[in-house]
């Protein structure tokens, strides 16, 4: 019997023949046919997928997935609009046609044929469908911030690790070659004691809501299904689709989704799971009479074992730390290292010993990214550990780490407070009201599973 090639050595082969087809989409040439897609695959079968939220980044995580070989099976979303636009823009990009088209995410949970799920749904629709599809046997790549909450990021975690499930986090700096170097140089210790970490965005595309009234959903719309779990509230425009990020009950804000990337840097950078305090102050002071909730401008201090960790973040302006928009700084006794999504460096730090300035080290210019496809290559590492089993780059706990910092800040926040936290027992000190918000209140009918601790045998 001739064995089969691993999912390792098809999905190398097949990067290879994913990166020739960029250049044909950027011309506006179809990405695959039919007949590319089977030879990519090669004699290995297909990774069966089905995406849960036909939105922006559920469209982009379903095409890195199809570049790489995976097959359409099911596409769902409670707006029937964002269904036929996506299947036919995979008819379009590789001749694919879902098999099902739903409005129900439980639809495609029940389709035994389906090896795995982009869920890429508003964030207070994340934690149900990741834990539903582990417990249908199902992989998953889970858009970023992983959960609404702390506490559901918990139960995430623990239904993968339960039900030995590859559950990866939409944060795709973590394949990124740049990212990894920098992180690589801030562990070397070139910097020295690093006392102070940085991390921001400021958005200048973002911001500035104008009111609208209540209504009602359109008839293209599930707004119940929509909602979900969220409390019950009359339909308006500027909390669906994009704009849901700035109400606390379907998200966190910009704290929740920049920080998801660059928080998750610092952490990694770092070695640290959580902080063990925080503290948060902000406002709505760019655009204080729109229709936002969460504030337009946040300053965030994390108090962490041996270091602080700063966040700062605004939409509508872009000129943030370093001049730039986006962005972690290691501050070390020796240099800084600031990295983007463009490219890091390292300035020196200076000392003046009796009244002569000098360098405390060499630096580095800065290095771009070479035109790497980080995404793509996310998507490929979420593949390839379907097969290996292994954990991915952003295993579902490794995310749910990184947004630990960012769920405290925005409880501070909204406590107008500092507020500590046991980052062992994962909960807060002595604050009963801190601790209501570490879990929401789901809405009937829907109910977060119960998952038992797993035991160590079903840890990763």
């Amino acid at each position: 019997m001739t064995r089969q090639p691993s999912r390792r050595r098809f999905l190398a082969h097949s990067a290879a023949g994913a990166a020739a087809t960029l250049g044909a989409a950027a011309s506006g040439a179809s990405v695959l046919s039919a007949q590319s897609q089977d030879r990519v695959a090669g004699a290995n079968r297909r990774v069966r997928v089905g995406l849960i939220g036909c939105g922006g980044m559920g469209n982009s995580d379903l095409r890195d997935m199809l570049k790489a070989g995976a097959q359409l099976v099911a596409l769902c979303d409670v707006d029937d609009r964002q269904v036929t636009k996506t299947a036919a823009s995979m008819a379009k990009m590789f001749n694919q046609t879902a098999e099902l088209t739903t409005r129900d995410f439980r639809k495609v949970l029940d389709r035994k044929d389906i090896d795995a799920v982009i869920v890429g749904t508003p964030d207070h629709w994340h934690a149900l469908p990741t834990v539903m599809a582990c417990q249908a046997g199902k992989d998953v790549y889970v858009e970023k911030p992983l959960a609404l909450t702390i506490g559901e990021g918990r139960v995430m975690v623990d239904a993968a690790r339960t039900h030995g499930r590859v559950v990866q986090m939409g944060t795709q700096q973590r394949s990124a070659k740049h990212f990894a170097d920098a992180v690589a140089y801030v562990k070397s210790g070139a910097l020295g004691k690093i006392r102070l970490v940085k991390t921001w965005a400021y958005q200048d595309w973002m911001g500035n809501i104008p009111h609208k009234p209540d209504g009602a959903a359109p008839a293209e719309v599930d707004y119940d299904m929509w909602l979900g779990p969220a409390k019950q509230r009359p339909y308006n425009e500027n909390r669906f689709h994009f704009n849901f990020r700035w109400y606390y009950d379907y998200s966190g804000g910009l704290m929740t989704d920049w920080g998801a990337h660059m928080i998750d840097i610092a952490n990694w950078g770092m070695n640290v799971k959580a902080p063990k305090a925080a503290m948060s102050v902000g406002g709505k002071f760019g655009f204080p009479d729109d229709a936002e909730e969460t504030p337009d401008t946040q300053q965030a201090l994390w108090e962490c074992d041996g270091f602080s960790m700063v966040w700062e973040h605004a939409t509508a302006i872009g000129q943030g730390p370093y001049m730039r928009d986006h962005g972690v700084a290691f501050h070390g006794n020796n240099g800084v290292l600031v990295v983007d999504r463009g490219g890091w460096e390292v300035l020196p730090e200076t000392e003046t010993v009796k009244g002569k300035k000098s360098y405390r080290m060499a630096g580095e210019p800065r290095k771009g990214t070479g035109g790497e496809d980080s995404h793509l290559k996310h998507v490929q590492d979420f593949l390839d550990c379907m097969d290996t089993r292994k954990a991915p780059r952003s295993d579902v706990e490794v995310g749910h780490n990184s947004m630990i910092a960012c769920h405290l800040a925005n409880i501070a926040f909204r406590l107008n407070r500092r507020v500590q936290w046991d980052v062992d027992a994962e909960r807060f000190v002595g604050d009963e009201d801190a601790q209501r918000l570490v879990m929401p209140q789901y809405r009937a009918p829907w109910a977060l599973p119960k998952i038992s601790k797993p035991t160590s045998s079903a840890s990763r």
